[in-house]
């Protein structure tokens, strides 16, 4: 089955003065914690066609596993 679950965004232009503009995504909070994503870690974009893009992590996090107390 697959996931259903999506997060729309706008993507944002910040023009600094004297440089073109440069294009921002931003990603949500919620998203960034499902897949484990933290601020600084590498990324890059690879286009599959002109409506879709793949994130590709360069070094992903090990996943974290919740641990269940053991019952005595």
């Amino acid at each position: 089955m697959e996931n259903q679950t999506k997060y729309a965004l706008k993507v944002q232009a910040i023009r600094p003065k004297g440089q073109n503009p440069k294009l921002y995504v931003y990603f949500p909070i919620p998203l960034a914690a499902a897949i484990g994503l933290q601020p600084g870690e590498l990324v890059e974009w690879e286009l599959l066609d002109r409506g879709e893009l793949h994130l590709v992590r360069k070094q992903p996090a090990p996943p974290r596993t919740r641990q269940r107390a053991l019952k005595t």
